[in-house]
């Protein structure tokens, strides 16, 4: 037993080693970036947040699954009010209150789209798309600043390395500034690794936005228009279904 015991501390041990060797490393690196590098950390750590949030965000309103769309329209062109009501409540797909807006307000005003009507449509839509666009500006900020941030802690970090590089006068030593030079653009560097991935993610959020505004106005005209797809068939019975 005890040559084993031995054995399993000392395969654990470089791993041990390697982690404190990390977390030395990454100190020095915040205590050589300044307190800039910090303050990037945190700005990092709110980019991340941020994304994280717009995916489960994103993936509990199902903004990808849009199939519901031409099967509402059909139902509600075919006079199914009670089944296109069910199926829109059901969806948390946020088209689904603003094609329910637009076939209320026609239910109200006998199939004609009244300017009421067509301000409550807007109203819903643009409600709809502020909530799918939160938290877009925080990231859009953070990708610009991020660089900026980064760059103001390199200028600051040049200027010290030159200022001890004159208070060395003629025992100046080349690899002082060149120490000081890579220290001061840990930041930059720090600063342009938050900020292409936020602004990537600000592509991300807009380019859903953009989708779902253009196939809500798509079903909006069609239901304005009366321009609907067919109504789908009753479902055979399972045992039909199963025997084909």
């Amino acid at each position: 037993m005890e040559p084993s015991s031995t054995h399993l501390a000392t395969a654990a041990s470089p791993t041990a080693a390697g982690l404190d060797a990390m977390t030395e490393r990454l100190l020095g690196l915040f205590q050589d970036g300044g307190p800039i590098l910090a303050i990037l950390a945190v700005v990092s750590v709110v980019a991340l947040t941020l994304t994280l949030l717009k995916l489960l965000q994103f993936a509990h309103l199902r903004v990808g699954a849009r199939g519901f769309v031409p099967e509402a329209l059909a139902l509600w062109g075919s006079g199914r009010t009670g089944e296109t009501d069910a199926l829109l409540a059901a969806t948390p797909n946020p088209i689904a209150p603003i094609l329910a807006a637009a076939m209320r307000g026609l239910a109200d005003t006998d199939g004609e789209p009244s300017p009421a009507v067509r301000e409550e449509v807007l109203r819903e839509a643009a409600a709809q798309q502020k909530r799918l666009a939160s938290h877009a500006r925080g990231l859009d900020l953070i990708a610009t600043l991020a660089p900026l941030l980064g760059l103001l802690g390199t200028v600051l970090g040049m200027i010290d390395a030159f200022r001890e590089l004159e208070a060395a006068g003629g025992r100046a030593d080349p690899s002082l500034l060149a120490g000081g030079i890579w220290e001061a653009l840990l930041t930059t560097a720090a600063g342009l690794a938050i900020a292409i991935p936020a602004a990537a993610a600000v592509h991300w959020i807009e380019s859903v936005v953009e989708g779902i505004r253009h196939d809500a106005e798509d079903a909006v005209t069609r239901i304005f228009t009366g321009n609907l797809p067919a109504a789908p068939t009753t479902a055979p019975p399972r045992g039909h279904a199963d025997a084909r």
